[in-house]
């Protein structure tokens, strides 16, 4: 794939943003953005590439995903034993799950119907008919010696994955981007091996084992971590809102695989490294920067890139797992024990003899596509007249849309000023604690409260915010008592204007004889005093009014 020797710049700028810090292998970190983006600020610490850039402006890198997404069920993808995170280990474990001789896979509808419902969102094609294969591999906690997957003929295939980021200085330019969804296959999933070093021994947790997986393959299309990232989280927003994956990378429900090579355009891809099992959008974006950066200081100065698979450590970038040199046979066969998966595009298609309410029928499912993540932003942005940016926070950051569009019902406030209470106010509130939109001390009813007093005039859009900040404080109260308590209240009487601004004109004599020589930009000090006195409780419009009419 080619890219621009700008976007090559882009990368770098990005990187060099990156911060360390000094987290461990698997530490879990949470996905935070205003804009939600995957950019980090600057520290002294930071994951720095090697190579010098200018000896290789036109090498480029090439990335592809593969995403296991957890299917959002009761049940697992063969077995009628539950899923649930934290569960005591070993606890959610049916026979067939620890493979005991005897038992045989009984297919999960409520798995399939994700699986056709999320290939419906992204615009893939629905395979009528799929087939399920046995892939060999041993690990300790696979009880099989074998996954059960889609290798020959998965669900869905040939999909549409459209995913937008930001560039600008100011980070407010969208680019809307595509890549191409491969296939999307179901598997089921392996235990957990927990290692304990110090007893040199390995304790397995199956609870894990069998549940049901969606693994979406991605094309090799993007060029670096941003727009991965970004496709990644528009995935995840997507799967969200189908109800099919709840997407939370710290309790593993969303992993990634990145496929990461580099080369010169026109020529043939390079050799590839995958980093496995990132666990969350910013550590993927590092990731990726910071692998295509290595391999390009390795052919830079002479090496080749192996085709291994490798880990990502937030202090020391990408580190080697295992080769990949030798083709790894997974002896793959049909599974014998389930027979074809069959998909109805309608209830009428559904032959006789089969339950239509037991089938799996596309048009029953398309019906139940909600609103998507996309569809929300363009609405918002029709609907309110906000900035497209804006809604791009609204959508991505969990219950802030909701949040927003309460208050804009409440308020006679027009929704451009109501975006800039919930932009700044709110969630500069809520990052700086690291709190969610749910946990926020302020509801949608009390900002509606305060922002009616705005607009009709009760209190200056000043005051407004000291008593935003008191309200945060204390939640208990309503924004009449605070107002009320520290008289706060807008001083709309004129005659009491005019005597708080003639005794700043009075106090402040040379800064009037400056503004009647000609210099107006004074007057601006003299309207802060006034402000001052105050405790800003005034119509600054109303008081500059005031004020040239006393010094002209």
């Amino acid at each position: 794939m080619a890219a621009s020797s700008s976007g090559y710049s882009r990368m770098l700028f990005s990187l060099r943003k990156y911060t360390n810090k000094s987290r461990s292998l698997y530490h879990i970190d949470t996905f935070n953005f205003v804009i939600r983006t995957i950019w980090t600020s600057g520290s002294k610490n930071q994951l720095k590439p090697k190579v010098r850039t200018k000896s290789l402006p036109q090498m480029v890198g090439v990335v592809g995903l593969e995403i296991h997404a957890q299917i959002q069920s009761t049940s697992k993808l063969f077995s009628g034993s539950h899923v649930r995170f934290l569960a005591p280990p070993n606890s959610l474990v049916s026979h067939f799950d620890a493979s005991l001789p005897g038992t045989l896979p009984v297919l999960n509808r409520r798995c399939v119907e994700a699986a056709v419902l999320t290939g419906l969102a992204l615009n893939c094609t629905i395979n009528r008919k799929s087939l399920f294969d046995r892939k060999h591999y041993f690990y300790a906690d696979m009880p099989a010696g074998y996954q059960i997957t889609q290798q020959r003929l998965p669900i869905a295939v040939d999909g549409t994955l459209v995913y937008s980021h930001f560039e600008g200085h100011r980070r407010n330019q969208v680019v809307t981007k595509s890549v191409k969804i491969k296939q999307i296959q179901l598997e089921q999933d392996s235990g957990k091996s927990l290692h304990d070093i110090e007893r040199s021994q390995t304790l397995i947790d199956l609870n894990r084992a069998g549940v049901g997986l969606m693994e979406l393959v991605m094309e090799p299309e993007m060029c670096c971590g941003e727009e991965a990232a970004a496709a990644v989280r528009e995935l995840q927003l997507i799967l969200q809102a189908l109800g099919t994956c709840q997407g939370n990378m710290a309790e593993g429900q969303l992993r990634v695989d990145a496929n990461v090579s580099v080369h010169r355009p026109g020529e043939p891809l390079g050799v590839r490294t995958e980093v496995k099992n990132i666990n969350s959008v910013r550590h993927l974006a590092k990731a990726i920067d910071y692998e295509i950066q290595r391999q390009m200081e390795v052919l830079q100065s002479g090496g080749t890139v192996l085709n291994e698979t490798r880990a990502f450590d937030s202090k020391s970038g990408t580190i080697p797992m295992r080769d990949k040199e030798g083709l790894q046979d997974y002896r793959f066969m049909p599974e014998p024990n389930l027979p074809p998966l069959f998909v109805y595009e309608s209830e009428a298609s559904v032959p006789a003899g089969v339950d239509p309410t037991q089938a799996v029928v596309i048009d029953r499912l398309s019906t139940q596509l909600p609103e998507l993540p996309s569809v929300r932003r363009m609405r918002l942005v029709e609907t309110y007249g906000i900035l497209r940016e804006h809604s791009f926070t609204l959508v991505n950051e969990d219950g802030l849309m909701d949040y927003f569009e309460s208050v804009v019902q409440m308020t006679k406030a027009e929704p451009r000023k109501v975006i800039g209470w919930v932009m700044n106010e709110l969630m500069g509130n809520l990052n700086i604690q690291n709190l969610k939109v749910s946990q926020s001390p302020i509801s949608p009813c009390a900002l509606a409260e305060l922002i009616n007093l705005v607009e009709s005039g009760h209190i200056s859009s000043s005051t407004a915010k000291q008593v935003f900040q008191e309200m945060w404080k204390a939640p208990e109260k309503t924004v009449g008592q605070i107002v009320k308590e520290q008289n706060l209240w807008m001083i709309n009487d004129k005659e009491e204007l005019r005597k708080i601004c003639q005794r700043v004109v009075d106090s402040h004599t040379e800064e009037v004889q400056i503004i009647r020589g000609g210099n107006k930009k004074v007057l601006n000090k003299l309207m802060g005093e006034v402000q001052r006195e105050t405790k800003g409780r005034t119509d600054p419009v109303q008081v500059r009014a005031i004020l040239q009419e006393m010094i002209s």
